[in-house]
């Protein structure tokens, strides 16, 4: 007897062909016969998360870390409904995703008859916190739109795509396409740069005596060309999704340190004579809403044409990939930098002093970077989630050494912190370590993915800094609300207890003296660990958050 062939078994193949080798999610009544199909073909993992919301999140950092297709899939209605914070953050990071969920047969769909799961516009809902969404209405159509779908979410500027499929088309009987064999998916070639804008920007640069070169996380394929142009002398800053694109102990990158937060380093701006920016978005976030004074010459790379003034203005704007650039402008810069003598060692001796005088606004904290960074192994994958120890030191200077080794809320949500370690340590299953740092408050919303880092042998280190609330919303109500600290310090769980009932080890920390060697001894762990950082016994952390440069309303 010839076994059928559905469209259920056809998703599962075409993620196959795809590369995809794990995908995470939830299993549901209307998602069964996909997830039946990557079951029996046996080739891909899937990891059973304990909500969407955080298969969502696994998804994301497992695309990041390896620079493939994540994948999530998600049950209907409710279930579609607790997947769009995990699309929103993969759309600020620009993650190349595929969320694959069900929907209700064909008969009921929009008909409002009550059937499981039916809610309305589930395809509109989708399709507000994704870059495209998409339903495959016939089983004719499934192969194309899967196409489709996976180009879309693949052509920069990426983002995650969402399909729904009715349970009766999942189920439905079809051909298998021949065109599995030799799959090509129609995503466009890298948009090259026209040689009239290399010649222009070369020559700028052949020009410059202090020039100055900003990456973000649109180059992290480009490090060789970076790397190349850095050994030519021009120094380098990142964003900080950008980061580790030349390995941050070398003397003429600042990493993350990229000015604000760093009175040093906005000075130095003043004096330089050409600001190349490449994939970065120049963003509010890092640069106190574009109130940060850069260089005054900008030219700017950018394969998404709207990037063009969205931010800051530029006197030349190169629509193209950051790679292709950079390696062009690398080759037609070769022999004819005439960069200024004593510029490398000036850079050299402002990052020396502007790390130090960051780290002296830690105070009890400031010797934290360099003994969890002595404590981690070099290839460690560092995953933040947003906390007062990341907005400060963990964003900014605490060391990365590859442009894959960093996951972080883009979005600055608090609470996808544990999740994307959990994915980030099965994307890198391959021996690496991942070290994930959250706050107390944001592990609150992960803990039900803790079993699931247990079931599947992450590789992880929880590091959980434990303040006993909301520390940022602390120093904001302090500085902008009379010190009244309401609804900011919730309660957590006993995360001695939590871990032992998840059946990982736990080990505390109160004092910083002992923060490098315990960290050290967790890391050693094969499998999940939690070190709790008791932030209460240390002492309070450094205020973070002064009032914004603007005047208050009064009534």
């Amino acid at each position: 007897m010839t076994e059928t062939y559905t469209v259920g078994d056809l998703v599962a193949e075409f993620l196959q062909q795809c590369g995809v080798t794990t995908a995470y999610g939830v299993i549901s009544i209307h998602n069964i016969p996909m997830l039946d199909g990557i079951g029996r073909r046996n080739a891909i993992r899937f990891v059973p998360a304990r909500g969407e919301a955080g298969g969502g999140h696994m998804a994301d950092a497992h695309a990041r870390v390896t620079g493939g297709l994540g994948v999530l899939f998600s049950s209907t209605g409710p279930g579609a409904a607790n997947t769009p914070g995990a699309l929103v953050e993969a759309r600020f990071a620009s993650t190349p995703m595929l969320h694959l969920t069900g929907q209700s047969a064909t008969a009921n769909l929009g008909k409002g008859q009550g059937a499981v799961h039916d809610v309305p516009d589930q395809l509109g809902m989708l399709a507000s916190v994704s870059k495209s969404a998409y339903r495959i209405d016939a089983a004719q159509t499934a192969f194309a739109t899967l196409c489709e779908a996976a180009a879309v979410a693949q052509t920069p500027p990426m983002g995650p795509v969402s399909i729904e499929i009715p349970i009766d088309v999942q189920r439905t009987e079809i051909e298998r396409p021949e065109a599995l064999d030799d799959l090509l998916l129609p995503i466009p070639a890298a948009r090259a740069p026209s040689d009239s804008d290399l010649d222009r920007a070369a020559e700028a640069l052949a020009s410059a005596k202090r020039p100055l070169l900003w990456t973000g996380g649109g180059a992290r394929e480009a490090d060789g060309a970076i790397a190349r142009l850095v050994e030519m002398g021009i120094p380098l800053v990142t964003s900080w999704q950008g980061r580790g694109v030349v390995p941050e102990d070398h003397p003429l990158t600042l990493g993350g340190l990229n000015g604000n937060g760093s009175p040093l380093i906005e000075s130095f701006y003043e004096s330089v004579d050409l600001l190349i920016v490449a994939g970065c978005r120049l963003r509010g976030h890092e640069t106190r809403d574009m109130t940060m004074t850069l260089p005054a010459r900008r030219i700017q790379i950018d394969v998404d044409a709207m990037a063009n003034g969205r931010t800051y203005d530029c006197e030349q704007f190169i629509c193209a990939d950051a790679a292709l650039t950079l390696n062009a402008l690398a080759n037609r810069l070769e022999g004819r930098l005439s960069v200024e003598p004593g510029y490398g060692a000036e850079f050299t001796k402002l990052k020396a002093e502007a790390t130090e005088a960051y780290l002296s606004i830690l105070e009890q904290y400031a010797a934290f970077p360099d003994a969890l960074r002595q404590a981690m192994p070099r290839d460690a994958i560092f995953v933040r989630d947003i906390t007062l120890n990341n907005s400060t030191w963990g964003n900014r200077i605490f060391p990365l050494y590859g442009p894959r080794d960093s996951v972080y809320p883009i979005g600055a949500a608090i609470g996808p912190g544990s999740a994307m370690g959990i994915g980030a340590a099965i994307a890198a299953s391959d021996g690496r370590k991942t070290v994930t740092m959250c706050g107390d408050g944001g592990f609150n919303l992960g803990l039900a993915e803790l079993p699931t880092a247990v079931q599947e042998g992450a590789d992880i280190t929880f590091l959980v800094m434990n303040d006993g609330g909301y520390g940022v919303i602390g120093h904001i109500q302090d500085a902008l609300y009379g010190e009244r600290h309401f609804f900011g310090d919730v309660r957590g769980v006993n995360l001695e207890v939590m871990a032992t009932a998840t059946g990982m080890p736990y080990f505390k920390v109160a004092s910083v003296e002992d923060f490098g060697p315990i960290m050290a001894e967790a890391i050693a762990v094969a499998g999940p660990a939690l070190v709790e950082v008791d932030m209460v016994a240390i002492g309070p952390f450094p205020r973070y958050f002064a009032p914004p440069p603007y005047t208050q309303a009064k009534d």
